[in-house]
């Protein structure tokens, strides 16, 4: 078995064996609002729970020469964000908004996606997910070297939940039905596939 101190590797090689390693791993597509009104859409794989009670979520937002991206930027200001699961249905349009664009100029249009008012917050989500979470920042975080920090962590708390009328049932969400895709290495991405149980010791 090989063994490698990442301190000798460049970012990219640690990058390739993270992203290689850790997998599957969800993807959140994130809408935000820039100052000026602009609704910003970015999907982000380094993306999960954080604690039920509360309930919050994690994102960790890569940094591009040292600079926070735009949704970083739009959440700090607004300090509201939607977070929504990328499935079969809509991960084509998703992927179109990981273009990189001028600030002023909305993903969202781009890639044809629907905006729909959200209930708690001044951000509005997409049409096309099944399940979008409406959240609040909770806190931040400059993750990396003081001088040069590699990303921005960012705590959310949903403040609201919106789930597709057919997913629902008996306070569960069928994962089935949800079809949610998940990220793995270079362009490639994953669907669910054989399911298995084992019991949690007592």
């Amino acid at each position: 078995m090989l063994s490698i101190d990442p301190s000798h590797n460049t970012e990219r090689e640690n990058y390739k064996f993270l992203i290689g390693s850790i997998i599957p791993r969800p993807i959140a597509f994130v809408t935000s609002l820039s100052d000026t009104g602009v609704l910003n859409g970015a999907p982000f794989s380094y993306f999960n729970i954080v604690t039920s009670n509360p309930p919050m979520i994690s994102l960790s937002i890569q940094r591009s020469g040292g600079k926070q991206k735009d949704t970083v930027r739009n959440i700090l200001v607004k300090e509201e964000f939607v977070v929504h699961i990328v499935d079969e249905q809509n991960v084509e349009k998703v992927n179109k908004t990981a273009a990189s664009l001028p600030s002023n100029e909305s993903e969202i249009e781009l890639a044809g996606l629907t905006p729909v008012p959200s209930e708690k917050i001044s951000v509005p989500g997409v049409k096309q997910a099944k399940v979008r979470l409406e959240c609040k920042l909770e806190h931040t975080l400059k993750v990396g070297d003081e001088d040069a920090p590699g990303s921005d962590l960012i705590i959310g708390r949903v403040v609201q939940f919106h789930i597709d009328d057919n997913l629902y049932e008996k306070g569960r969400i069928n994962q089935i039905g949800l079809a949610a895709v998940s990220r793995l290495a270079g362009a490639n991405y994953a669907t669910i596939g054989r399911t298995f149980e084992i019991e949690r010791p007592k």
